[in-house]
């Protein structure tokens, strides 16, 4: 007798890789080779952060579990620093919840306010797991076009939207949504019973002196009605790997929230909130100052882009780039693993941040040195520019290393195939 197939969830199959971590896995693979690459690709700045003493804190408490809402004085912190930063208050007992990493804060939102079937719409260029996660929760992802003004997004709204998700400064372009466009995008959402989730991850990632200037969501709606504000210290405190993020929202949000991370976190790591409320300030300190010099870095390179004949989409925010592929003969994803795999030079497909993306790429300037950076600008010029391109030549590379492919999203067609053969043979 023949033994039937083992399930894999529709939900899961439907979703791609994040092909962001797909990039960084195969540099993390070749660097282990020994291959020297230049990382353009990880979505992270390397900030020198001092170790500060552990013995200060109970260490034993670390051991354990935690308020599943986040250590009530770290979350003092967090609404100090919005009060103190973007004029921006928050009520750190009943409108904030801090758990293990903005991901998952995100992905409890969702799953929160969304019913199966809800539409989730991303303004291009958006962060590729919004998407994906809208999916988890049975929702259906839908795009506004990049070249799309606010003011118009009301035309992309269907009876089914009950989402809109923006990342101010937004990643991967590094564009800047204003105080007006925060507001013109809340009342046509709310308008229409539409929450409002702003990512904010970059909150710092903005000077002045540039002409551009930070708003809060929450600024704009303080009463928090029909908006979602999520934030982490990934970006702005450089530690990403330490997995805390939080979310803003109002009391009774946070109230379903904070049942889902009971279930499904319980508490971010407790030491690590215990060391971020003792030493907040501190770590403030070091990583404010550098974070400048990652943003006037980032308009240094911008120069090189523009002396090289380079184009990208505007913003002067974050340390990322979406830089055009112009006429290039293949697909994104050719040209990432052709610079990778033949150039060195990791960068990311920008067909990952939405349906009207795939002729860009994402460049991130956080990791190397300017000198590096416009190097490896020059190797991007030469295979954008390039008249034959065989794309085969990286794809042997690929399978001669034993480095596995991407994995691409299954359709919903082959999906709904794939459910009616295991029927089938569940029948047999």
């Amino acid at each position: 007798m023949k033994k039937p197939s083992m399930q894999i969830s529709h939900r899961v199959k439907n979703i791609a890789e994040a092909m962001s971590i797909y990039i960084n896995q195969l540099v993390y693979d070749l660097k282990r080779r020994g291959d020297d690459i230049t990382t353009l690709s990880l979505g992270e700045a390397f900030f020198d952060i001092p170790m500060f003493d552990f013995k200060q804190l109970n260490f034993n408490a670390g051991y354990h579990y935690s308020d599943t809402q986040g250590v009530p004085a770290l979350r003092k912190k967090i609404a100090e620093y919005y009060a103190k930063h973007y004029e921006t208050e928050i009520d750190p007992v009943s409108e904030l919840l801090i758990s293990a990493g903005s991901k998952p804060v995100i992905f409890m939102a969702m799953q929160a306010v969304l019913n199966p079937g809800d539409e989730v719409l991303i303004h291009e260029p958006g962060w590729l797991s919004y998407q994906e996660q809208a999916r988890l929760v049975d929702a259906v992802p839908g795009f506004i076009p990049y070249d799309c003004e606010v003011k118009n997004f009301h035309q992309y709204f269907s009876d089914k939207t009950r989402m809109v998700i923006i990342n101010n400064p937004n990643n991967p372009a590094g564009r800047l949504y204003t105080e007006s466009e925060l507001l013109d995008l809340y009342q046509q959402a709310r308008s229409r019973g539409i929450y409002v989730l702003v990512d904010e991850a970059y909150s710092d990632f903005v000077l002045d002196e540039y002409g551009e200037k930070f708003c809060s969501i929450a600024k704009v709606v303080p009463d928090k009605d029909g908006i979602i504000l999520i934030n982490s210290l990934s970006k702005n405190m450089g530690m990403s790997g330490w997995r805390v993020g939080y979310v803003v929202s109002t009391p009774a949000l946070i109230q379903e929230i904070l049942k889902l991370n009971q279930h499904l976190i319980t508490c971010a790591p407790t030491i690590l909130l215990y060391y971020m409320a003792h030493y907040f300030d501190d770590v403030i300190a070091v990583t404010l100052p550098q974070v400048r010099q990652v943003v006037e870095k980032r308009a240094r390179v911008e120069k090189m882009i523009d002396d090289l004949g380079l184009s990208c989409l505007p913003g002067k925010c974050t340390f990322y780039f979406f830089l055009s592929l112009e006429d290039f003969p293949g697909t994104d994803m050719d040209f990432c693993l052709a610079m990778l795999l033949l150039n060195h030079v990791s960068v990311v497909p920008g067909s990952a941040y939405g349906k009207t993306t795939g002729r860009f790429v994402r460049v991130s300037i956080g990791a190397e040195s300017e000198e590096k950076i416009y190097q490896a600008l020059l190797s991007l010029k030469d295979l954008i520019r390039a008249k034959n391109f065989d794309p085969e030549l990286a794809n042997r590379k690929l399978e001669a290393l034993g480095l596995r492919k991407f994995v691409q999203r299954i359709s919903d067609e082959s999906i709904s195939s794939i459910h009616q053969e295991n029927s089938r043979e569940l029948v047999e």
